[in-house]
């Protein structure tokens, strides 16, 4: 009998550790590049990422932020020889490829131009005509090119950014980091960049939100909320990031081809595509080209998607949305 029992709590203990692992939704919060990010999956074995998460965000770091001096593309800014990774690689040609499509509104070398009108490491200037002719010497992507693995620069002073750009193929990266893992329902946020698949805990599709352009901070009203079906989605906008000197009003994004910031009616631009790292430049190009223009180049992309919020004559704002873009509103 004694021997019964005993058989019988080690099949128990044999069984209790056969057990298959239980699948779970977990989240996980941190910050990079300077912003946040806020990713949730399903790990079908219930294992947090976190560390691996963090691990992965520190590489793709040490790739693309220029606050980082041992980045890769601080190497590059200085000069020093150095191999690319694919993925800069990656990101620098895609970049390449919508700044063509823009005509130059989307540049990752306007870096020098953003910072003196004071929206970036340094200190701001007193800009004058002379300074922005002078600052667009070093300006122009077509004055950069990647050859045989090597950045050339017509001018050794010029500098890269792709921070416009790179964030959003960071979420990129992030989705294929949770796929390889197993996780076919996941949500990658950085920063109001955000890449989802499948579906939420509670069954749903993935929803997200667009911010009613406010320039007060605390502010968070919805102008509209999106369901996000295997998509990408990034916003830029102008309502926030701005300051007023001898009472004019400056926003931070700047036209790289007349060297200011622009004065339009374009509050806030929301571009849906099938990866973030075209969402996230495009969005970035339309707030420098502005609702008519940005309406008529994002046509002629197959696969794009916009929600343009602006100020009518009025002072009101309005909103256009490509014909594709009301499938992805939240019934």
């Amino acid at each position: 009998m004694k021997t019964n029992l005993i058989v019988l709590s080690m099949l128990i203990l044999v069984l209790a550790g056969c057990e298959k692992p239980v699948a779970k939704y977990i989240s996980n919060n941190g910050t990079v590049y300077g912003t946040y990010y806020s990713i949730k999956y399903k790990s079908p074995e219930g294992k947090d990422l976190q560390e691996e998460i963090s691990e992965e965000l520190k590489r793709q770091t040490l790739i693309f932020s220029h606050y980082e001096k041992e980045a890769t593309i601080s190497k590059v800014n200085n000069n020093i020889d150095t191999e690319l990774e694919p993925e800069f690689v990656t990101c620098f040609n895609k970049a390449m490829e919508i700044s063509e499509l823009t005509n130059g509104a989307f540049d990752i070398t306007a870096g020098p131009l953003i910072s003196a009108w004071g929206f970036g490491p340094e200190d701001r200037q007193k800009m004058t005509d002379e300074m922005v002719d002078t600052l667009k010497e070093l300006i122009g992507y077509h004055k950069i090119k990647l050859v045989d693995g090597k950045i050339i620069k017509d001018n050794p002073e010029m500098t890269i950014n792709m921070s416009a750009i790179a964030k959003g193929y960071t979420c990129d990266l992030m989705g294929e980091f949770l796929a390889q893992k197993g996780c076919t329902d996941y949500l990658v946020d950085i920063g109001g960049e955000v890449v989802a698949n499948g579906k939420n805990d509670k069954g749903h599709v993935w929803a997200i939100g667009i911010r009613e352009p406010s320039e007060d901070p605390l502010k968070n009203d919805l102008n509209a909320a999106l369901e996000l079906p295997n998509k990408a989605m990034a916003t830029s906008g102008n309502y926030l990031n701005f300051y007023v000197e001898d009472g004019k009003k400056y926003a931070h994004t700047i036209d790289p081809n007349s060297g200011y910031p622009v004065q339009h009616s374009l509050l806030s631009s929301t571009v849906l595509a099938n990866n973030c790292m075209t969402a996230d430049a495009f969005a970035t190009a339309f707030m420098v080209l502005g609702k008519d223009i940005g309406i008529e180049i994002a046509r002629q992309v197959p696969g794009l998607e916009i929600y343009f919020i602006y100020a009518d004559e009025q002072g009101n704002n309005q909103v256009y949305m490509s014909e594709g873009f009301s499938e992805y509103l939240r019934k």
